[in-house]
């Protein structure tokens, strides 16, 4: 009996001993205004073309700012990042006025988006962009006008966002 008590206490203790870690709120994406800068380049995000991103970290009060969502997705698949994710939010291009003004209010949760890869389209910092769309038939018409394939966040390869591009300068100069 003794010898039962022994191998069941610890049993008990065990199950005792959970994590009391609190689960952390998901926050709600913030409207983009002048004062976002770019997290890698620190330039103003306003002034810059098409969609951005915001990535919510742990235990910091504020977003980082993506010129691109590419830039974003970047950051996500980077094997240097270790910070705790809470969620990453992209502009909504079947929401956006245009091209040239992707939104302040129009985020979607990336991991809810379809993104267009392999597109024409470039972004403000005048790398290849990935179009993200909350609506699959407005991804899918955005593909017959500029070409490129339509992911998920989660089939976006690292290899996509992280590998070196030729940076399209004429796209640069009509943004200015």
């Amino acid at each position: 009996m003794m010898r039962a008590f022994a191998v069941i206490l610890p049993l008990f203790l065990l199950v005792g001993c959970k994590d009391d870690v609190a689960s952390v709120a998901v926050p709600d994406p913030l409207v983009l205004t002048a004062e976002a800068a770019g997290h890698y380049c620190q330039m103003v995000i306003l002034e810059h073309q098409g969609p951005k991103a915001q990535v919510h970290l742990a235990g910091f009060p504020a977003p980082l700012w993506f010129s691109q969502v590419r830039d974003g997705i970047a950051y996500l698949k980077s094997p240097e990042q270790s910070a705790e994710i809470l969620v990453m939010y992209v502009n909504d291009m079947g929401e956006a006025i245009s091209w040239l003004e992707p939104g302040a209010e129009n985020w979607i949760d990336a991991s809810l988006a379809y993104f267009v890869v392999n597109s024409d389209a470039i972004g403000g910092m005048g790398a290849p962009e990935l179009a993200p769309f909350g609506d699959l038939a407005k991804a899918e018409a955005f593909t017959v006008e500029h070409g490129g394939e339509i992911m998920t966040l989660a089939e976006i390869p690292a290899e996509l966002v992280l590998a070196p591009v030729e940076f399209d300068t004429a796209a640069l100069e009509t943004s200015e």
